[in-house]
């Protein structure tokens, strides 16, 4: 008996130590070697040079020349840059009144302990009011009132010296480590701020035909009603990759190359605009890929890009001016374009040919795109995917499994 119970103690002892073992093998960042690395040299460099040019500009040698919670704002600026609490605004407003509000607690009130207290409550209010919160803020504010004289005697300069300048130091490195080292979009807040723009523009507006909207996501983390460290965009993102890769694991590995036709034709940029013409009204076609000598994709023309160059408010028929338009004018000088380069699209979406169709979804469906070119791995052009032939892929693929 007591071996029994000696023996289901040591299980439940190794059940223990497995549970405890697994929340210990949880990585908090979903980060490849490579970029923990990259963040980690970020962190150096920033350090180093934050330290190094405040001491530089620094009155005196005794001064400090960087305040200890820089450490946490490097980790915040690094290894999550697209959180709300690492943008510009939060890093410098949340510094600066954290500091603010730490040096008032360290001069009015005697007492360590309740000036510690004052000093972060207060400098969380001052960053949820401005809208500026950055935790390593309230590691700030404790700064000037466990330091004791060797900060409090600097008084408000604080604030300036050493915070601020290490706090500007900071921002000017993040931006550049993030987007040259690190491949980050830093900061995010003005993409947002342009997307908003964008879907305040009834004219402009990307419609959301699939899968869930930036608007969904916002609605949904305002519902919740407790702050999220993720962005509606960044949650968006996440949704339609986690949509395309159910679509991919249920539809098989159908790829572009697959789907596209191959034996496409093509202009070159000094085309002229009546061959172009004659080739798109000859062949059926509403879109042909405008390609260097290389075949390489620089543009492509539809039939929309011929219209827009017609004013129909003269006197004149709409053939009259279109024919016109599209004929090569005799004289060396033209007040009209001539040449494909010269009407074509140049901001073009191109897929590689082993793309997976799922890529094709949200471009035809949420972009509008009626047609995209496919590309090999020298970025030739080798064929172009049309909606039709996604429909079809789709159906064929939906009639298949409906007979398995």
């Amino acid at each position: 008996m007591t071996f029994c119970l000696n023996e289901m103690s040591r299980v439940e002892m190794m059940i223990n130590v497995k549970q405890w073992f697994h929340f210990v093998t949880i990585d908090p960042v979903n980060l490849s070697i490579k970029g923990k690395l990259l963040s980690i040299i970020a962190c150096f460099g920033t350090i180093l040079l934050v330290a190094w040019v405040t001491r530089y500009f620094s009155p005196s040698s005794v001064s400090p020349i960087i305040v200890a919670s820089m450490g946490a704002s490097a980790v915040i600026l690094f290894i999550i840059p697209n959180s709300p609490l690492a943008q510009p605004w939060p890093l410098v407003g949340g510094q600066l009144v954290s500091a603010l509000a730490g040096m008032c607690s360290a001069q009015i009130i005697p007492d360590t302990v309740l000036a510690s207290a004052c000093a972060v409550a207060g400098s969380v209010l001052l960053m949820l009011l401005l809208r500026c919160l950055h935790p390593p803020g309230a590691a700030t504010a404790l700064t000037p009132v466990m330091a004791g004289d060797s900060i409090t005697s600097l008084g408000y300069g604080f604030v300036l010296m050493p915070v601020g300048l290490n706090v500007v130091i900071m921002l000017i490195l993040a931006i550049a480590f993030n987007r040259w080292l690190l491949g980050h979009s830093y900061p995010v807040h003005s993409q947002h701020l342009i997307s908003k723009k964008v879907r305040l523009n009834p004219i402009v507006v990307e419609q959301q035909r699939t899968g869930f909207s930036e608007q969904d996501m916002e609605q949904a983390l305002e519902n919740m009603d407790a702050f999220m460290d993720v962005t509606a965009a960044d949650l968006s993102k996440l949704f339609t990759d986690v949509q395309m890769q159910r679509f991919k694991r249920f539809q098989g590995n159908i790829t572009c190359k697959d789907i596209m036709v191959r034996n496409i034709v093509s202009v070159e940029y000094g085309t002229e605009v009546e061959y172009a013409w004659q080739i798109m009204r000859g062949q059926q076609i509403k879109a042909i890929p405008v390609v260097d000598r290389a075949k390489r994709v620089i543009g492509i023309i539809t039939r929309n890009d011929f219209f827009k160059f017609i004013n129909v408010a003269v006197n004149e028929t709409f053939q009259d001016k279109f024919r016109a338009f599209i004929r090569r004018t005799p004289d060396v000088s033209t007040s009209k374009p001539e040449s494909v380069g010269h009407i074509m699209t140049s901001t073009v979406s191109v897929l590689p040919e082993n793309t997976h169709i799922a890529e094709l979804v949200p471009l035809m469906a949420n972009q509008g795109y009626r047609q995209i070119p496919i590309v090999n791995n020298e970025k030739r052009l080798v064929g172009m995917v049309y909606q039709a032939n996604l429909i079809a892929a789709l159906y064929n693929e939906s009639h298949n499994n409906a007979r398995i």
